[in-house]
C-alpha cells in the first residue's frame, strides 16, 4: 500500500519474529496486518528497546495510544525486547479517481459529500467530517459548493468573513476551528441570494475551487448541493475528486434520491466511499430508550445493495442542530461526546477507504502495464 522506503536494522533472527508479530496486528480500518499494509517503515534495537516507526495512509491520531499499547503487549513475548519506542506519522498521497484532471494546488485529496435531496443533514455531516479528519491529525479544508444555499459560513461561526486578494488572482480562505474554508456565502451580503442559471453556478464553483489560495491540505471536503444537476456534473468532469460520501436518512424518499447520487458517481467513475445514515435513531434524554422515527436499516440495506460501506449511523439530536446554528459544530464543541466519537470513526473510515481505493488503483495499473 505504501511506497515509503523501509529502514530495518535488526538481526535476521530478530527481524523475522518482529515482522511476524507486527503483521499479526490487523489494522481495523485497512483490514490488513501492519507489515502487509506498508505501515512499518523503521525497526531498530538499542539494548532491549525496540525503535518502531509507523506511517499510516489515513488519519487516526486518537487511536495512537491504544495501538502502541496493543503492539507493545504483543512484542513482549520476545526475550530480546523489554520496551517499545514508537513514532507514528500520517502521510497521505496525492490521489484523484480521475487521472486526466490536474491536481488542485496544495490539495492532496478531494472528498465530495453529497445527497440526493435536501434536508438530510448533508452540510452538518460535511462540516463535522472535515473537523473530525482534522481531529485525527489531517490538514483539512472545506469548500461550500452549495451555490444557492451556502450554510458553511454560519455553521463554522464566520458569516462575516470576506476574502481578500493580494496578487489579484487568488482569494484568501477563511480559517475556523483549525480548518480552511471557502464559500460563495463569504461574497454575498446579508440575505442576498445567488440567482444564477446552472452553467453560471457551475462556473462559480470552479472559480471558488481553483482561485482560492488553499494552504497545504491533506483533504478538501466539498459540501455539494443536493441533487444530480450541473454542479455535480462539473465536479465530476473538472475537479480531481478522490471519492464521494453519500448522506441519507432512513426515510424511503431520501433513500430513493440517495440511490440516484450513488448511480451518478458510479457512472462518472468516482468511487463512493460509503454511506452516512443521518437521523438514524433518537435517544430519549430521560430514559435512554432508542426510537427510529424515520424507519430502520435503510442505510445498511442500501450499502449492501450497492456494495459500499455503511460509514456510520448518526442520531437525531437537538444538540447537533443547535450547535451548528451558533457556529460551534459538535466535533469541536463537545469533543468527548458520543456524537463526536461517531464522526471521528466516520473520518477514519473515509480516510482508510481512500487509501484502499488508491492501493487498488495502483495495483490495477501495475497489472495492466505488465500485460
Amino acid at each position: 500500500m505504501s511506497s515509503t522506503q523501509t529502514d530495518y536494522r535488526l538481526s535476521d533472527d530478530l527481524l523475522g519474529p518482529v515482522l511476524a508479530i507486527l503483521d499479526e496486528y490487523i489494522d481495523p480500518y485497512l483490514a490488513k496486518g501492519l507489515v502487509s499494509a506498508g505501515c512499518v517503515i523503521k525497526l531498530a534495537i538499542e539494548g532491549k528497546r525496540l525503535q518502531l516507526g509507523l506511517v499510516y495512509p489515513y488519519p487516526c491520531m486518537t487511536q495512537y495510544r491504544d495501538t502502541v499499547m496493543a503492539i507493545t503487549n504483543k512484542l513482549a513475548v520476545l526475550d530480546a525486547i523489554d520496551e517499545v519506542e514508537c513514532e507514528i506519522d500520517f502521510q497521505p498521497k496525492v490521489y484523484s479517481a480521475i487521472a486526466s484532471i490536474a491536481p488542485i494546488a496544495n490539495v492532496k485529496q478531494v472528498i465530495a459529500v453529497a445527497s440526493g435531496k435536501g434536508g438530510v443533514g448533508k452540510s452538518t455531516t460535511a462540516v463535522n467530517l472535515a473537523l473530525a479528519l482534522a481531529a485525527e491529525g489531517a490538514q483539512v479544508g472545506i469548500l461550500d459548493a452549495d451555490i444557492y444555499g451556502p450554510s458553511v459560513p454560519l455553521m463554522l461561526g464566520i458569516p462575516n468573513f470576506r476574502p481578500v486578494s493580494l496578487d489579484g488572482k487568488h482569494m484568501s480562505a477563511a480559517t475556523a476551528h483549525g480548518i480552511a474554508a471557502q464559500s460563495i456565502g463569504f461574497m454575498l451580503s446579508g440575505d442576498e441570494a445567488a440567482v444564477w442559471r446552472g452553467p453560471m453556478a457551475a462556473g462559480a464553483l470552479a472559480q471558488l475551487l481553483n482561485e482560492t489560495q488553499w494552504p497545504e491540505l491533506d483533504y478538501l471536503v466539498v459540501d455539494m448541493p443536493p441533487g444530480t444537476g450541473d454542479i455535480q456534473l462539473t465536479l465530476s468532469q473538472k475537479v480531481p475528486v478522490s471519492g464521494a460520501v453519500i448522506v441519507t436518512t432512513p426515510q424511503d424518499i431520501a433513500l430513493a434520491d440517495a440511490k440516484k447520487g450513488i448511480t451518478m458517481f458510479q457512472k462518472v467513475n468516482i468511487p463512493v466511499l460509503g454511506i452516512v445514515e443521518n437521523m438514524s435513531f433518537h435517544l430519549c434524554p430521560e430514559c435512554g430508550h432508542k426510537e427510529h422515527p424515520f424507519g430502520t436499516h435503510g442505510g445498511s440495506k442500501m450499502a449492501e445493495r450497492y456494495q459500499v460501506p455503511l460509514l456510520g449511523a448518526l442520531p437525531l439530536h437537538i444538540n447537533i442542530r443547535e450547535a451548528m446554528d451558533v457556529g460551534a459544530p459538535t466535533v469541536v464543541a463537545e469533543p468527548d461526546s458520543e456524537v463526536a466519537a461517531l464522526y471521528r470513526e466516520i473520518a477514519r473510515k473515509v480516510g482508510a477507504e481512500l487509501a484502499l481505493k488508491q492501493s487498488q488503483k495502483t495495483v490495477s495499473i501495475s497489472v495492466s502495464d505488465d500485460e
